[in-house]
């Protein structure tokens, strides 16, 4: 397998529908301060989706969020590093909210 095709599988594998039964999501930019979840799926193309993933951004890392102040960038917690998203970015990553 080529890499390209290994990177559309990949891609193709972050980018599923969101399993049925009810699971509870929000976009990461509507958590609030100091809130956690659990990334779910990322809605984006090859390219958005490769970036993220390497940033750690993942079906089932979890994410803490460490600013957001309701419009602008906001800073995200993920694998022990901060990283600091555009809204729009992070409109784009589902997770399901802790608690």
């Amino acid at each position: 397998m080529h890499h390209d095709e290994q990177a559309e599988e990949h891609s193709q594998a972050l980018n599923e529908t969101l399993p049925a039964g009810g699971d509870n999501f929000v976009s990461l930019a509507d958590l609030l301060p100091g809130q956690s979840g659990t990334v779910l799926r990322l809605s984006g193309g090859r390219g958005f989706v490769g970036r993220m993933a390497a940033l750690g951004f993942t079906p089932g890392a979890e994410v803490t969020m460490v600013r957001n102040p309701g419009r602008g960038p906001v800073i995200v917690s993920v694998l022990d590093t901060s990283v600091a998203l555009g809204r729009g970015q992070a409109s784009r990553v589902h997770v399901r909210p802790k608690g």
